[in-house]
């Protein structure tokens, strides 16, 4: 059983990468389309690039969305609209009209004449009722013909013999203006004012239903292409009658991929697909970059910013696929070269577009303009921290982009005519997205614990609490830091290694020295030295905690662990030299090991660097007369003895690169020790 558990704690990471991925795979495969992938890619009024293309089965053509709207919109217009009678508020208001008449007209000269008006005024409000009023028309086109019903009878009639509540009064001004009883024009508007109401309403309902049924007898289709007949031929243009009858197959073929007796087939081959890709991936991360694939975190974050693309793509895909160029792309391999490197950058962009190649039209087009654009990216933005930089490399980004558009529309159409101009605008818009990966750079490295150039660029403040710590405790070894920072980053540059990180880790590799400094020679200031009274192998214990320490100070200043490393790494497994042999001297019998750096090894070109650059300037010190003879050979026998002990043996630098450092370093030390001229007093 110990065993057992002694292999799973063992195992562990490995098995956690192993549901990284299993997870990543259900998550990728659930947001592809739910239909299979038409294997032909095809655009309106462009070249079929194919062969001839014939018919594989019987199929429906289906009509385009424009003609179902249109017959929809025909269907709708020839619909009657339904209206309801109310009969009872017709009556309300003719005995209203009774009741309230003889109030109205009380002036002395309508006395004699009250019986001709109340009936006038009786048959204008028959007038407005025989086909009813309504509160309002401005919903309903001008002479429509409408069905009014009256209880269980339905009369035809225009939509104009209904009358609207603001149309009672110029009725009555065109009845009384030019009659015999012009005068009481304003008596009648007073009295149908207080008795006339509206009696007709729409009835949505029954319109409705009568609607649906039209619309339902609207066929989706337009006819039928038989198995074996030609669809198009290679080369020819794909016009609007083509482009529908591709789309049916197209819609076939996706529906016949999708049908529950395939479903499992389908799911199972994306599965297969997707777990391949993000196998090589996690292969490439294992082999070429281990320290990567040993965190988790990393890993991770890796795995959830592929997720994180593939979920936005497939987001406007659904809404809308000409605006699939939107997703800025371009940010995931930025994102993934501020905190580890541009092959890596690139390798991760290439394994995202093959798995959007499962949702994107025009897989080709898009894949070739995304891998070009991913590789300008890389190219380009070299000094993300530099905000200038940052601009010029999106000017350029959305440069590829509109000429690889440009490029392929040529390619197609064989003319610049008929350009769609609003795809360069989405392009303008994706690259300016890309600007917003500076804070998506600062959120990633509060969730996930990260460190990229930017925190990096903070870090090389030597007005920082720590560093101005080390410059008072410390002021030989802070002088000592800034030397090497010097030399590591022109070696760093030169080599083509993280330079920021570089300098970073060289400024803050020998803060374990403040918690003694006056035990370093480059600190003792008074001539005294504090190794005098203490054995040999006690002084190489202090010599040797200063990194032990140096790592407890960076953990409590939250320093990230890509700079720790640096501390951790800068002596490797090497030995205090002058205190083993000076206690041989003493001493015959020495276990060496006593003497020596717990490690580790160095694991990175950035550590390799600051390993041989803090070895050469510490030693350069005791350089008396320094010539630039004595300089090279004096730092080929320092690096040579580092390679002889197989410290460089885990880094990822090969022996050119290692050459290349030497010759940086022999070039700035001469600068510094040239000779200088003897002024007069």
């Amino acid at each position: 059983m110990s065993s057992i558990l002694n292999r799973f704690y063992k195992n562990q990471g490995a098995l956690y990468k192993v549901l990284l991925c299993i997870a990543s795979t259900i998550l990728i495969v659930y947001l592809f389309p739910k239909s299979g992938k038409f294997q032909f890619d095809f655009q309106q009024n462009k070249p079929w690039q194919y062969d001839n293309l014939y018919a594989p089965v019987d199929f429906a053509i289906l009509k385009s969305e424009d003609q179902l709207e249109q017959e929809r919109a025909e269907a709708e217009n020839s619909i009657i609209p339904y209206f309801n009678y109310d009969q009872d508020i017709a009556n309300e208001a003719k005995a209203a009209y009774e009741n309230q008449f003889s109030s109205v007209f009380t002036d002395s000269i309508f006395r004699d004449r009250q019986i001709e008006l109340k009936k006038f005024g009786s048959q204008i409000l028959e007038d407005i009722y025989k086909y009813g009023v309504i509160s309002d028309l401005a919903a309903f086109q001008e002479g429509r013909k409408i069905y009014l019903r009256r209880g269980n009878e339905i009369e035809e009639t225009s939509i104009e013999n209904l009358n609207t509540t603001d149309e009672i009064s110029a009725l009555i001004n065109r009845r009384l203006v030019n009659g015999p009883y012009v005068q009481a024009v304003n008596r009648f508007k007073e009295l149908f004012y207080d008795v006339v109401q509206p009696n007709v309403t729409y009835d949505e309902k029954l319109t409705n239903k009568e609607l649906n049924a039209e619309l339902s007898k609207i066929a989706p289709t337009k006819g039928v292409v038989n198995k074996g007949s030609r669809i198009v031929a290679k080369g020819e243009i794909v016009e609007q009658s083509t482009y529908q009858i591709l789309k049916s197959l197209q819609a076939e073929y996706e529906s016949q991929s999708w049908t529950a007796s395939k479903y499992n087939w389908v799911v199972f081959g994306y599965v297969l697909l997707v777990s391949v890709a993000l196998t090589m991936l996690l292969l490439f991360i294992k082999t070429y970059r281990e320290h990567v694939f040993e965190n988790n975190t990393m890993v991770t974050f890796i795995f959830f910013n592929i997720i994180l693309m593939v979920l936005f793509t497939t987001l406007i895909v659904k809404y809308d696929a000409n605006y699939v160029y939107v997703v800025p792309l371009c940010i995931l391999p930025l994102v993934i070269k501020a905190f580890f490197d541009s092959r890596l950058g690139l390798f991760t962009h290439v394994i995202t577009l093959l798995l959007l190649g499962f949702i994107v039209p025009n897989t080709s087009e898009y894949m070739f303009l995304q891998v070009i654009a991913g590789i300008v990216t890389i190219l380009t933005v070299s000094e993300l921290y530099k905000r200038a930089n940052l601009f010029i490399s999106v000017g350029q980004i959305t440069f590829m982009y509109i000429i690889g558009y440009f490029a392929f529309h040529i390619i197609h159409e064989g003319t610049i005519d008929n350009l769609q101009w609003e795809t360069f605008s989405l392009f303008i818009i994706t690259g300016l997205a890309t600007l917003f990966v500076q804070p998506l750079i600062y959120a990633y490295e509060k969730i996930f614990g990260l460190v990229s150039d930017l925190s990096l660029l903070e870090l090389t403040d030597t007005n920082s609490k720590l560093l101005k710590n080390l410059a008072n405790k410390a002021p030989g070894t802070f002088h000592h830091s800034l030397n090497v920072a010097n030399l590591a980053e022109a070696a760093a540059n030169e080599i083509g290694a993280n330079a920021m990180l570089t300098r970073v880790g060289a400024l803050y590799h020998d803060i374990g020295k403040m918690l003694n400094p006056t035990d370093f020679t480059e600190n003792q200031s008074t001539g005294i030295n504090t190794h005098e009274d203490l054995s040999p192998k006690e002084s190489a214990r202090i010599i040797i905690d200063h990194v032990i320490n140096g790592i407890e100070v960076a953990r409590k200043n939250n320093l990230p662990d890509r700079v720790i490393d640096f501390i951790r790494t800068h002596h490797g497994t090497s030995t205090v030299y002058y205190f083993y042999k000076k206690a041989q001297e003493q001493d015959e019998d020495v276990n060496i090991d006593d003497f020596r750096y717990p490690g580790p090894l160095p694991f990175s070109k950035e550590t390799a660097i600051l390993m041989m650059a803090d070895s050469v300037e510490a030693a350069s010190k005791s350089l008396k007369s320094p010539t630039s003879v004595l300089i090279d050979s004096f730092v080929e026998k320092i690096i040579n003895k580092q390679m002889e002990e197989n410290q460089f043996l885990n880094a990822t630098i090969t022996f050119k690169e290692i050459q290349i450092i030497k010759k940086v370093l022999k070039s700035k030390l001469n600068n510094i020790y040239h000779l200088r001229i003897e002024y007069p007093e």
